[in-house]
């Protein structure tokens, strides 16, 4: 995600994170089409153009189309955004509740080195159901940032499984039944604890909708292919009427409907790794650092800073 503020001069020069390194090549062959035409034009081996007419209509329903499909895929990006927010809530709060719900009932002995050792234990699974969930949702078979959370038989066995943020979260739930047998759970709290699971995995199933379910493909094809033929049939309907600035005025259409056409299909799936896309990273990383501070830890590893004022 970018967060580099610009000036608004900063921002009329600026390419990256623009729809133009995406669309360039497109708008640069309208264009060289458009140069074509106003030349074939002016020479007299085109003696007629089009009606400007048809052009205004279309455009004017292309214009909705495009917004129509922005604000579509600009739901799906703020929808994920939020399930991230929740996780970041959800993490913090079920780390709160081991702590305090976790350990000998009273009038129990007490072993504090025992008792931080299990919260330890369930508030790492927290940080390595994060990891495992960011690999999951951009498809990244990567497992390290989960080695020293779990113990390395079940970070071995999670090769085997198709939905490894599942098997963490079954897995504690199961460590939460064993302690609950064991009297480390009063039989009131394990349901306020299994509520955070289950959370989690609420959140996990909406974001798993919207990877696993994009934009029907027959509503991008048609958009882009109404993109194109307007933008290179647009010369043929006003080159008798500007003449030689038909290309700077085409240019300046075509950038506009190029540039929504590909914001869409940018935002449409925001758990990727284009510049505009989510920083799961950066979240998981900033869970991680808050759920072992309150442990107590202080080799933590740092917050992600933005590189080149883009946070990944």
């Amino acid at each position: 995600m970018i967060i580099d503020k610009r000036s608004w001069f900063r921002s009329l020069a600026a390419v990256r994170g623009t729809s133009l390194p995406r669309t360039w090549l497109r708008l640069f062959v309208t264009v060289v089409f458009a140069v074509v035409v106003t030349a074939l034009y002016e020479t007299g081996r085109i003696g007629a153009s089009l009606s400007p007419l048809p052009f205004s209509l279309i455009g004017v329903a292309l214009g909705i189309f495009l917004g129509f499909r922005n604000n579509t895929s600009y739901d799906r990006f703020w929808e994920g955004r939020k399930l991230w927010g929740r996780m970041v809530n959800v993490s913090r709060s079920l780390t709160r509740q081991i702590q305090m719900m976790v350990g000998p009932l009273p009038g129990e002995p007490v072993d504090a080195d025992e008792r931080s050792a299990v919260h330890r234990e369930l508030v790492h699974r927290i940080v390595a159901y994060v990891h495992v969930f960011r690999h999951h949702l951009r498809d990244e078979p990567d497992l390290s940032d989960v080695v020293g959370h779990l113990p390395q038989d079940e970070v071995e066995a999670l090769d085997h499984e198709s939905n490894r943020p599942a098997a963490v979260s079954a897995r504690t739930g199961e460590r939460l039944r064993e302690l609950w047998d064991r009297g480390w759970i009063h039989p009131m709290h394990l349901p306020v604890l299994e509520a955070s699971l289950t959370e989690m995995t609420g959140i996990q199933g909406g974001c798993e909708r919207i990877k696993a379910t994009p934009i029907p493909a027959s509503y991008t094809i048609l958009i882009h292919r109404i993109v194109a033929t307007y933008a290179f049939a647009l010369p043929l309907g006003i080159v008798d009427t500007i003449h030689g600035w038909t290309p700077v005025v085409v240019l300046l259409i075509a950038y506009a409907f190029y540039g929504l056409d590909a914001i869409g299909d940018e935002i449409e799936e925001p758990f990727g790794f284009d510049e505009n896309d989510l920083p799961l990273a950066t979240l998981s990383r900033m869970i991680e650092v808050n759920v072992r501070q309150r442990l107590g830890e202080t080799e933590l590893p740092p917050l992600l800073e933005p590189e080149g004022g883009v946070l990944r």
